[in-house]
């Protein structure tokens, strides 16, 4: 399986997008060179993700922090912590009971570095709190797979609602659709889309 290790693998995958597809190089013209956003894995990764659901950037950061600041962010802490421990960082309830989960679940990190895209999504999705969308971006960025694509993601969809100049966002089924005939550069091809949706958004806060 083919990976993302670097910033020439995503330099690579863009201009074969820009040479096949007049759409991405319209994109591509527009966002420059793309981001390698690269993370590392493992449970810390899972639980940060877990922790940012649903609030603002600043709120999670904020949130992290106090989770980092109480030592609470490793497997073994979140195992023996109280819900007032992690309350006390600022985790509702029903985080509280995901982290617990993603803890109790004993994931062999080791083994999913291994693992093709669809048993990475397999097994992450068994943990309660952790849907599709997030066992792809994990895939993608946390362990560098190359062919992965969010479909559900709301800024992939509107993306290419204004690249493709679709009369409506496509849901997630028709996102899935669409982004089939990019494999196998679809981690690429979403980079793409999202670098130019923050162009798009950026210019019609200029007007």
């Amino acid at each position: 399986m083919r990976r993302i290790t670097c910033q020439a693998d995503v330099d690579a995958d863009a201009a074969i997008l820009a040479t096949k597809y007049p759409q991405f190089t319209k994109a591509y013209g527009l966002t420059g060179q793309l981001p390698l956003r690269l993370r590392k894995d493992g449970f810390e990764e899972l639980m940060s993700a877990i922790v940012s659901q649903q609030v603002s950037v600043a709120s999670a950061k904020a949130i992290w922090k106090r989770v980092v600041d109480a030592q609470l962010h490793t497997e073994a802490a979140v195992s023996s912590a109280s819900d007032e421990d992690l309350r006390a960082c600022g985790l509702s309830r029903p985080k509280m009971k995901y982290v617990k989960a993603l803890a109790e679940a004993k994931i062999d990190f080791e083994a999913l570095r291994a693992a093709s895209t669809n048993e990475v999504i397999a097994v992450l999705t068994e943990v309660k709190g952790i849907g599709r969308w997030t066992a792809e971006i994990y895939a993608k960025f946390s362990l560098g797979h190359a062919d992965v694509f969010a479909a559900n993601d709301l800024a992939l969809q509107e993306a290419a609602k204004m690249l493709f100049e679709l009369d409506a966002r496509p849901n997630e089924k028709q996102m899935r659709a669409m982004a089939a005939d990019w494999a196998p550069y679809r981690s690429v091809a979403a980079r793409l889309l999202w670098a130019y949706y923050h162009v798009e958004k950026t210019r019609e806060g200029i007007r």
